[in-house]
């Protein structure tokens, strides 16, 4: 449906500037200093994703108002609600909804040419059951979703921010994983990804440390298989090559 697009690399990543939610009741989502659950870069949205954007963007994309999201409103129709933060590209947010069409999927990504191009996946695969919300995920998630009202939340590949000085700017933190928690349903659960050791180390810990969650895996480290809907990303692909692993983490909502 539109013209092919360069890829840029994917990544929507955690920034140190606080988020402005005075009175917010989950305020403390994250370090003294706030966080976002993203950092602002450059990036040219091409004709091909603009043209998505101008096309699709009426129907896929949601406001971001402030409150409670309907969901069956959003998506006509009432289904298991799966958030994903910081869909990159979105190949892999457009592949999970075609292997499950039975679930619903909201992605939050703050960057035009991510949403642009999920758009135009959704557009070329004819895929009904993506909802895009081009905002903060962590204001979406303290203001728009309601406690226990989803069914899986998906985080890969945050950036790991590797130099120590720079871990506390991680998205993976106890408040917002908090946060998180209190939005799943008993039974739903918490998938993360890495390809940055110390940081898989750490989401086991942080997630571990989370009193209503529970860790899937048993295997030593506390790392789980990757599940079957997970695809293999070029992104990913390319690590492996250069001899990196790739480590994930699934948690979930204790009953």
């Amino acid at each position: 449906m539109f013209p092919d697009d360069p890829i840029p690399t994917e990544a929507t990543v955690p920034d140190d500037e606080p988020a402005g939610t005075a009175g917010d009741p989950a305020a403390n989502v994250a370090h003294p200093r706030r966080i976002r659950s993203f950092v602002r870069r450059a990036g040219r949205t091409s004709t091909g994703q603009q043209r998505a954007i101008d096309e699709l963007g009426p129907r896929f994309v949601l406001p971001y108002t402030g409150q409670p999201l309907d969901w069956q409103a959003a998506f006509g129709r009432a289904a298991p609600s799966i958030l994903e933060i910081g869909f990159g590209m979105g190949e892999t947010t457009a592949h999970i909804a075609q292997l499950r069409p039975q679930d619903n999927f909201l992605g939050c990504e703050v960057h035009e040419p991510g949403v642009g191009a999920l758009l135009k996946l959704i557009g070329e695969r004819g895929i009904d059951n993506i909802r895009i919300l081009q905002h903060d995920a962590v204001e979406v998630v303290a203001h728009m979703l309601t406690e226990e009202s989803l069914d899986g939340v998906h985080i890969f590949f945050p950036d790991p921010w590797h130099k120590k000085r720079h871990n506390k700017r991680r998205l993976v933190q106890p408040p917002l994983v908090k946060l998180l928690a209190s939005r799943l349903k008993p039974g739903g659960y918490l998938h993360c990804a890495t390809d940055w050791e110390e940081y898989a180390h750490q989401m086991v810990e942080v997630l571990s440390g989370e009193p209503t969650l529970a860790n899937t895996s048993e295997a030593p480290g506390g790392f789980a298989q990757r599940p079957d809907y997970r695809p293999v990303t070029k992104f990913e692909r390319r690590g492996l090559r250069l001899g990196h692993g790739v480590w994930d983490v699934v948690f979930r909502k204790r009953g």
